[in-house]
């Protein structure tokens, strides 16, 4: 049944390691403006990690559970659009094209 998903549990963990990757390149950087982009990366990658999950085991709560990924991913997209690094600007684009699929899961 997961197969139906098998386009966004694959961009979510794709997600999920870009902004793990973010995470990480923002805990070296000086700028402490970084502290909210860090939080939004983790939170991003551990709702990815959840929403891949779900699909995979084709949760009745799969839909629901993407929306909120959505808006997660939506809101880390953002914060890391606003920061110059290479590693914010490629994972602000990787989390609009999650937050994209999530929303278009059935219900």
């Amino acid at each position: 049944m997961h197969e139906k998903y098998q386009e966004c549990i694959q961009e979510c963990l794709h997600c999920m390691q870009i902004c793990n990757h973010c995470y990480d390149a923002c805990l070296k950087e000086d700028n402490v403006m970084m502290a909210n982009c860090i939080r939004l990366d983790r939170e991003c990658a551990d709702m990815c990690g959840f929403a891949a999950k779900a699909m995979a085991s084709n949760s009745p709560f799969a839909s629901e559970i993407c929306q909120l990924c959505a808006s997660i991913c939506e809101a880390c997209g953002n914060e890391c659009k606003r920061h110059n690094a290479a590693h914010c600007q490629e994972c602000a684009d990787v989390c609009f094209k999650c937050a994209k699929l999530c929303k278009k899961m059935p219900s």
